[in-house]
């Protein structure tokens, strides 16, 4: 449980984005909002909240950014946040879909006690959560469960309540563009489209409201449908604020710009290749699986017809084969300003088996402190080789000393190659990437191969010295090692934490075993060793991170190339009907 003061003061933020706004001049900006008399429409709910979460809410326990606080009969706003995360789900008002969501309306009642709090300490403009894409977050909320919130009021407490509207308004429309590219500006953008829409007062704002959305979808949304910072989970949530804006303009009469339907059309195919087998989003580049339900829902919205990308979406590679997927990161991490939330896993990937993943990545740790953000970021941290000590991308030196929220990656992979093939059996992949070339004279090296029934994985991974500069960058490093040990080098298959594994067939392989009968046997060949051992993983909807294991194969390299070859096998015999527990499109 979070530590909590004892003083009906509010706690100061934690340090990062939140705590560096200038709050003084989002005041003023708030200060300079539209007089907002009512509602000319009001939008239905587009975050689909949780009973069960909402009646954990009223019983006093909140959890919020990986951390369980219980208020303790105290409102949320007396509570110091444990980190960045909690603060910006409690100021964005996530909670208030969950209370919604309580049958009955009897969630109302804390819904309107915490709202009022809100107000009275902070709805002036001033304090943590005024940022444009917090402000955004929370106007959406706050119009959409204006019935339940307003219910029984006083008209004082009416006046407060539209009163923060307007200000929340003027600064969306003064500040949209001072918040981070990417998914926070499409939130403060959205929130504005919601108030020009929904408010008495903000109707002049919708169209240059609806244009600077446009040009965002122009200059974020790439060809392919992908993001700048290639997280799949900013991508489903910037394509549902998308979809609804379009939902919510039909409902009104008005068309959006064409570059937001563009967009929309780009996004769908582009997430239905990141959607593994059991309909969750690949855990890669700093993203989740996706809150349950969100991306059939908003792609069913979209009303764009179901297709893949042929070749790679966002820069990940698909396979599949009867109710198997793999997916791969095939492209460079975003690097310099801006990449905090990369993570160094090119050419890593994750296996789902129907409704049950088998590999994975250990996930951002963003929500659970420093210590696990920064682990879940390293290449040791995903499905694919590593070189000890050295990840793939890497941060500054001495960037530990700086913001450990804010850390970039500097350096990593700078080309990618990728060659896919379609067989009759079996389709396939082989990639390489740089990212060890500068410091050792290395590629890695990995090749993929799907049976079509999914029933078989044939996998290699290899590290060599291409070129002649290569061979002498690598010498230069071997002198410097003692003895004849040579580079010592990983490659690692993180296992959910429901799947059951252990060494059998005296030491030669690993049995794995799902959630009801499904095993799957995981085999190597040449010289590597084999061994179980502990991981984690970690997983933002839950308090605490969870133990697992992985299965590593260890080796060295003394030469210009070592390579290791393994197979991750279903036995036939326990495959499934066809059909069977399938995803639909």
């Amino acid at each position: 449980m979070s530590e909590q003061p004892d003083s009906d003061t509010a706690a100061p933020p934690p340090e990062g984005r939140v705590r560096a706004a200038d709050r003084w001049a989002v005041w003023r900006a708030g200060l300079t909002g539209p007089r907002v008399s009512g509602f000319i429409w009001q939008p239905e709910p587009s975050f689909a909240g949780s009973e069960a979460r909402g009646r954990q809410l009223m019983a006093g326990n909140l959890v919020l950014g990986g951390h369980l606080v219980e208020t303790a009969g105290r409102l949320p706003w007396d509570i110091a946040p444990p980190n960045e995360a909690f603060l910006e789900g409690l100021h964005g008002f996530d909670w208030l879909d969950d209370l919604a969501s309580v049958p009955g309306g009897t969630g109302r009642k804390t819904a309107q006690d915490w709202l009022s709090g809100w107000l009275a300490r902070y709805g002036r403009g001033r304090g943590p959560g005024w940022t444009p894409d917090l402000t955004g977050r929370r106007q959406m909320r706050l119009i959409t469960h204006a019935l339940m919130l307003m219910n029984g009021q006083t008209s004082e407490d009416r006046r407060g309540f539209f009163a923060v509207l307007a200000r929340q308004a003027g600064l969306l429309q003064a500040r949209w563009r001072q918040t981070r590219r990417g998914l926070p500006r499409f939130e403060a953008l959205t929130g504005l489209v919601y108030s020009a829409c929904a408010l008495n007062g903000m109707e002049t704002a919708l169209k240059p409201s609806l244009r600077f959305l446009a040009q965002e979808c122009t200059t974020e949304i790439d060809g392919t449908g992908g993001i700048a910072t290639r997280n799949p989970e900013d991508l489903l949530e910037v394509f549902h604020l998308l979809t609804w804006v379009a939902a919510i303009l039909k409902d009104i009469g008005k068309a959006p710009d064409p570059a937001v339907n563009t967009a929309i059309a780009r996004i769908a195919p582009t997430l239905r290749s990141l959607r593994h087998a059991d309909g969750t989003l690949v855990r890669m580049q700093g993203g989740g699986r996706g809150t349950p339900g969100r991306l059939d829902t908003a792609l069913a919205r979209s009303n764009v017809r179901p297709s893949r990308l042929k070749g790679l979406a966002m820069g990940y590679a698909r396979m599949g084969g009867r109710r198997v997927s793999l997916i791969v990161d095939a492209a460079p991490p975003l690097l310099g300003p801006g990449s905090f939330d990369a993570h160094a896993s090119t050419l890593a990937f994750e296996l789902v088996s129907g409704r049950q993943p088998v590999i994975v990545s250990c996930g951002s740790g963003k929500r659970f402190g420093t210590a696990w953000r920064r682990a879940g970021r390293a290449t040791a941290s995903h499905s694919t080789m590593t070189l000890t000590g050295y990840a793939s991308a890497r941060l500054a030196r001495g960037g530990e000393r700086q913001d450990p929220e804010r850390q970039d990656f500097v350096s990593g992979p700078t080309t990618i190659e990728v060659q896919e093939a379609e067989m009759k059996t079996a389709e396939g992949i082989a990639l390489s990437h740089d990212g060890w070339r500068k410091t050792h004279g290395l590629v890695h090296l990995r090749s993929l191969q799907l049976d079509r029934d999914g029933s078989l994985l044939r996998g290699e991974d290899g590290l060599a010295a291409m070129t002649e500069r290569d061979r002498v960058t690598l010498d230069r490093v071997l002198r410097r090692l003692p003895g004849d040990i040579g580079l010592r080098y990983a490659v690692r298959f993180h296992l959910h934490p429901d799947a059951a594994a252990e060494i059998d067939m005296g030491g030669t392989a690993v049995s794995i075993q799902l959630p009801g009968r499904e095993t799957w046997v995981f085999r190597y060949g040449g010289e590597a060793r084999l061994t179980l051992e502990p991981s984690v993983y970690l997983d933002g909807a839950r308090v605490k991170p969870r133990a697992t294991k992985q299965i590593v194969l260890t080796g060295a390299l003394t030469g210009y190339g070592s390579a290791v070859s393994w197979t991750l096998a279903r036995p036939v015999g326990l495959l499934p009907a066809p059909g069977e527990d399938e995803t639909e499109d």
